[in-house]
């Protein structure tokens, strides 16, 4: 059974940095571009950041230069540095994986539960 599972969230204060990571468990053959999305309270879930199978890497203007997106292609694993982190930032932020190939099959658009970051003033 493939999951997508984060970690790494927390409390953190302005200025401060956290790293989340998701690792993408089960039997899988490959993944395609891997990326982390966040919602706040009352808003739609937006695109923080991306990265192909090749590292091509893709980010939100509001997060440029503050974040680092990053996998680890034997580990199924994606990253997320955050550093300089606002309180704009507080979010939960999902794990998204677009394409796995696994021995289901071909899985689309297949996210994880979310992890809470929360920066305080």
């Amino acid at each position: 059974q493939v999951q997508l599972v984060e970690s790494g969230g927390g409390l953190v204060q302005a200025g401060g940095s956290l790293r989340l990571s998701c690792a993408a468990s089960g039997t899988i053959f490959a993944i395609n571009a891997m990326g982390w999305y966040r919602q706040a309270p009352g808003k739609q879930r937006e695109l923080v950041a991306t990265i192909t199978s090749g590292g091509r890497t893709n980010y939100a203007d509001s997060v440029k230069g503050r974040f680092t997106i990053s996998r680890d292609n034997a580990k199924n694993t994606v990253y997320l540095q955050m550093n300089s982190l606002k309180p704009e930032d507080t979010a939960v932020y999902y794990c998204n994986a677009d394409l796995l190939w696994t021995t289901k099959g071909l899985l689309r658009d297949y996210w994880g539960q979310g992890t809470q970051v929360t920066v305080s003033s």
